[in-house]
């Protein structure tokens, strides 16, 4: 079930290390595992862009026939990863968590009148925002900055966030599972009177998003490969369930190793 999830050998064995033996019994918290499963994959497994939730941008002043091909690293802190080639079109997908209409005052992320980059590739800015009968966003209208490619504007203009993306006409769909922890009581060893493991099963130990935006390059994944997903966490292609990648952990955590 681990090697499924995705958790790794070398993780394992990390954990185990820094557990140790104990001559009386105790508890070791979970984050220690999660952490030593984020400190392993965060040197191996390649980056990849990948939209859970999706909403839709439309580069207004972007020609609607022009594909360029951006260039996205691998690894950011191991150049010898290589690189891959991710399609821009006029017409794309970021998170919805990525934009926001009533923002705060320290939102670097994409909202009207503000600007962001889209990762290895240009400066944009929101202009107009298209929403549906219940007001929910389905649409974004930006102008893109065509001379920022992909260094800083010529005005000297500093642009502070960041956001992944995907091409609509250059994407593919899977299904991602997202897993949490089974119990919301972090000792099941003994429980108050009275309880049982149903009084302390996590409600949402298991989400499931059907019809996920992944980059074209991971049609080729295989079974147990694993990646990180980038600003969302890592993730590995299920061994049994065709196009379904399960998240293996977040991207960050608090727990801190003493």
């Amino acid at each position: 079930g681990m090697r499924r999830r995705g958790y790794t050998s070398a993780a394992v064995r990390d954990f185990i290390d820094r557990v140790g033996v104990a001559k009386t019994d105790s508890i070791v918290d979970h984050r220690m595992l999660e952490f030593c499963v984020r400190n392993d994959l965060n040197e191996v497994a390649p980056r990849a862009m990948a939209v859970l939730d999706p909403i839709k941008v439309v580069l207004t002043n972007y020609p609607e026939d022009k594909t360029e091909i951006c260039t996205i690293e691998n690894h950011p802190k191991k150049p010898e990863m290589g690189t891959h080639d991710v399609p821009f079109t006029r017409e794309l997908y970021i998170e919805r968590e990525d934009f926001m209409i009533d923002a705060p005052k320290k939102y670097f992320r994409l909202k009207p009148e503000g600007e962001v980059r889209l990762k290895g590739a240009y400066i944009v800015k929101c202009d107009k925002i298209i929403t549906d009968g219940d007001g929910r966003v389905t649409e974004v209208l930006v102008t893109a900055d065509l001379q920022s490619g992909c260094g800083n504007p010529f005005d000297g203009r500093k642009i502070k966030g960041t956001i992944h993306w995907l091409s609509s006409s250059h994407s593919i769909k899977a299904d991602v599972m997202l897993y949490d922890r089974l119990f919301t009581n972090p000792d099941m060893s003994s429980l108050p009177e009275g309880k049982t493991y149903n009084d302390y099963l996590n409600e949402n130990s298991l989400k499931k998003l059907e019809g996920c935006l992944m980059e074209e390059s991971l049609k080729d994944a295989k079974p147990g490969e694993k990646f990180q997903f980038v600003r969302t966490g890592y993730f590995c292609l299920d061994t049994k369930k065709e196009n379904t990648f399960n998240r293996v952990v977040t991207l960050k955590d608090s727990y801190k190793v003493q």
